[in-house]
Formats: structure tokens, C-alpha cells, sequence
């Protein structure tokens, strides 16, 4: 794993260097600011001899981190919780990580530093709840909130692909039928039309025309739709670019609502989670922005970070930003009136989660009859198109 030398200023102001151990550059930073350390300049000295490791499965980390802590609410000692749940992990990537962990701790690291040296397996969230539990001594209880809260996480992911898995799947098929029409069904009308010497009605004629650019020019189409798709995901990797995507899709009809209610479940959950298990407001609103998987969300909760900062309340400055629902809002007031922040919270993602599935039911049941509609209609009149010249000629026969 690669060192990087550090220089930065501590809580105090003091300039402090050092050297760290992390998976990147951006990681080393993230870990010395949840340090408390204000970061001047990260350096790589050198790559070392671990190789990277790629993200973990959401359903394995869930399932580890329920297992850890049953054996820590058992009495066990913590590095052998990480041998046992190393030994028996099946994902080969996910059981280095776990050996890593237990050696740093092993040799007097805490459990979140261990953490916090794989950025890719362990998320700030995790990283900063495990730092709570440790200090708080309730590392078993602070582990099966953070299990179930992987969980529903997981749900919630699948409720949102299940809703777009039948559209994509619909119009992936719409547009096969239509490519086999123009490929291999017009082409044989064509070539019979030509022999008539007729002239052709406007809708025949352009049904010919795109048969005759797909089949002439497939590989310019192909290209050009990667080369657009590639084009679009480098655009959104972009903060103005996310920020524009992500606008315009909560603008859509019945799709903007179901992201909405999403963003605001997984907030919800997400800083309830943190303010339960004792981490600083602060520091889970950041997280919780972070996390979000929305740019217009994130800026909304950073925007109540800062007012949250000035000494204001969280409640008011979400308001402000027009992004949350009314509803969010008077719960996220009444729990901090009441001193019940993390209750109210979790109870406004239940609600919001059940809205998930309502909302999945209404775009699943309303995208069947629209795709079956424009299938429909496509197919339609492709073949009103293709015989439209042999009801003519039927009609000049007839007279005659």
C-alpha cells in the first residue's frame, strides 16, 4: 500500500508532518482531516506492496459487521472477532482487508484508524460510527445499528433498480423488434417497390430511408451512441455536470419524485444513524452530504451545515433550500425541540422508505401501458407505412 508524506496544521494551529499508509492520495487526505488535522500538502513517496482492493459487496459488509458485533457483545477480544470473521469471509478481497485490519490493531492501532486505511471497503460513515462506539464503549451496540443500517441501505438500492429494470428491459427489447423491421422485413418491400416504378407515399419513403441508414451506416450509429453514452457519464463525473444531471432528473415526472423520496430516506437514515451513535452533528451532516447520491440534495444539506455552524438551528436552513418536504421539515424541528433528533429521524426514513415502494408500484404500473403504448405505435405505423403502397395500387385497380 502506498505512504504518503504529509504536512498540515493541527486543531491548535501547530504545523505537524508525517507519513501516512493509504489506498490514494484523496484517501490519506480524507483520513488526516477526520484526524482533526487541516492538510497543507500530500505527497506519494512510493508505492509499497499491497495492491489496491476493490469495493466490497453491500450484503458481505452487512453481514460482517452483524457477526462482529455478536461476538463483541460475547465477550471476545477484538482481534480475535477479526481472525474468526476473516477465516471464514468467502470474498477473497474482503478477507485481506479484514487480515490488514486485525494485524494494524494487532500491533496497538485502534479499531478506526485500522478502518480508515481502506476507504473503499469502510465509508467515513462506518469509520466515524466504529470512532464513536470505540470512545463511547458500546462498539457492540454501535455495530448493529451500522448493520442495519447497511440493511435497508441495500433494500432501498433495490427498490430503485427493480423500478428501473422494467423500462430499460422493455425499451431494450422496442428497440430490437424495430432494428429486426428495418434490417430485415423493409429491405424485402423495398426491393418488390422498386420493381413497381410507383411513386411511393412519404411515410413508405422515410420507413425506407432509416432501414437504408441502419443498415449502411450500423457501425457510425453504434459509435456514436458510445461514444454519447461514455460522453454523458465523463460529463456527470463533473460537479457541474452532476449538478445539472441531477436537476433535471428530479424535475422529471414520477421518476423526479421517486429520487426525491429516495435522497431523503437515505438522509434521514443516515444522520439519524450518526446522531444516535454519538457522533457530532457537524461532522454527520457532512457525512450525511456526502452520502447522499444526489448533488442537489448534498448542496442543500452543506447549505444547512453552514447555517448549522452560524449557531443556527437544522431545521430552518433546510427549509431554505426548498429541496425537502415540508413534512421533513416539521419532524427534523420537533426533534431537535424535544431533544429527540435521532427518533424523529429514524421514524421520518420509515415513512419514506414505505413511500419507495408506493412510488415504485405507481411508476412500474404507469410505465407499462406508455412503453406498450410507443411500442405500439412505432410498430404501428412502420407497417401502415410499408403497405400503404399496395392499398393504393388495390384502390387504382378497383376503379379500373
Amino acid at each position: 500500500m502506498p505512504s504518503y508524506a504529509w504536512k498540515g496544521k493541527n486543531r491548535i494551529g501547530e504545523i505537524q508532518e508525517g507519513v501516512i499508509v493509504s489506498d490514494s492520495r484523496d484517501a490519506a487526505a480524507a483520513m488526516l482531516r477526520r484526524n482533526g488535522i487541516q492538510v497543507i500538502s500530500v505527497k506519494a513517496q512510493g508505492a509499497g506492496g499491497t495492491k489496491s482492493l476493490g469495493k466490497v459487496p453491500a450484503k458481505d459488509l452487512a453481514i460482517f459487521t452483524r457477526q462482529f458485533s455478536v461476538m463483541i457483545d460475547a465477550g471476545l477480544p477484538l482481534v480475535q472477532c477479526l481472525e474468526i470473521l476473516g477465516a471464514q469471509q468467502q470474498h477473497k478481497g474482503f478477507r485481506r482487508i479484514i487480515e490488514a485490519v486485525r494485524r494494524d490493531v494487532e500491533q496497538g492501532a485502534t479499531l478506526q484508524a485500522a478502518l480508515s486505511k481502506h476507504p473503499k471497503a469502510f465509508s467515513d460513515l462506518y469509520v466515524n460510527m466504529v470512532g464513536a462506539g470505540e470512545a463511547g464503549g458500546i462498539l457492540d451496540v454501535i455495530l448493529q445499528r451500522l448493520s442495519g443500517y447497511i440493511e435497508k441501505s441495500v433494500k432501498l438500492t433495490a427498490k430503485v433498480k427493480s423500478a428501473m429494470t422494467y423500462p430499460i428491459t422493455v425499451i431494450l427489447i422496442a428497440v430490437g423488434v424495430v432494428a429486426i423491421i428495418l434490417i430485415k422485413v423493409i429491405p424485402v418491400f423495398s426491393q418488390m417497390y422498386e420493381g413497381l416504378g410507383a411513386k411511393l407515399p412519404t411515410p413508405t419513403l422515410v420507413c425506407m430511408t432509416m432501414s437504408n441508414i441502419v443498415i449502411n451506416y450500423s457501425p457510425v450509429l453504434v459509435i456514436i451512441i458510445v461514444i454519447g453514452v461514455f460522453g454523458l457519464r465523463a460529463y456527470y463525473r463533473t460537479l457541474s455536470g452532476r449538478l445539472q444531471i441531477d436537476t433535471i432528473l428530479l424535475k422529471i415526472p414520477v421518476l423526479g419524485d421517486l429520487l426525491l423520496k429516495v435522497a431523503v430516506a437515505r438522509f434521514c437514515r443516515t444522520l439519524g444513524t450518526l446522531t444516535s451513535s454519538g457522533v457530532p452533528i457537524l461532522e454527520g451532516m457532512d457525512i450525511t452530504a456526502r452520502t447522499s447520491g444526489n448533488m442537489v440534495v448534498q448542496n442543500a444539506i452543506l447549505k444547512a451545515k453552514t447555517a448549522v455552524e452560524q449557531g443556527r438551528n437544522i431545521a430552518t436552513p433546510l427549509a431554505e433550500t426548498k429541496v425537502f418536504p415540508p413534512m421533513v421539515i416539521q419532524m427534523v424541528g420537533v426533534g431537535e425541540a424535544t431533544g429527540a433528533l435521532d427518533a424523529m429521524l429514524s421514524k421520518v426514513a420509515d415513512f419514506y422508505e414505505d413511500e419507495v415502494d408506493n412510488a415504485v408500484a405507481a411508476l412500474t404500473s404507469l410505465m407499462e401501458p406508455i412503453m406498450i403504448a410507443v411500442l405500439g405505435t412505432i410498430i404501428g405505423f412502420i407497417v401502415v407505412a410499408m403497405y400503404m403502397p399496395i392499398f393504393q395500387l388495390a384502390n387504382v385497380f378497383g376503379k379500373e
